[in-house]
């Protein structure tokens, strides 16, 4: 007989896999954003939404991530303050902090 009081369960959480990603104009991010164009070009000339955007010819498309991306910036520089020639630095060290975690948790579950 079997008592429930002991039964483990367990959850697993699955991200089902990315069949297409949505991609968007720079018109349609900008009003979904509420980051005029050619703020959201600028972003994109200096690096703050990848290097493919920076390097690119032609005009940028937005992915999700991007659009979080973009409202994180907006958020830094409408709510803490921080001016645009701040916003590269502290990508990149959002960035290394990011990498340096996953560093960290990969070396606690060895």
């Amino acid at each position: 007989m079997s008592d429930d009081r002991f039964t483990e369960r367990y959850f697993v959480l699955v991200r089902p896999a990315e069949i297409g990603r949505t991609l968007y104009s720079v018109e349609t991010a900008s009003h979904l954003t509420g980051v005029h164009r050619d703020l959201l070009q600028h972003y994109c000339r200096v690096g703050l939404l990848g290097e493919e955007r920076a390097t690119s010819e032609a005009e940028p498309v937005f992915d999700d991530d991007a659009l979080y991306e973009v409202r994180r910036i907006e958020h830094l520089r409408r709510h803490q303050g921080v001016n645009l020639r701040a916003l590269p630095l502290l990508r990149d060290m959002s960035r290394e902090i990011d990498r340096l975690r996953a560093e960290v948790r990969f070396l606690r579950d060895r």
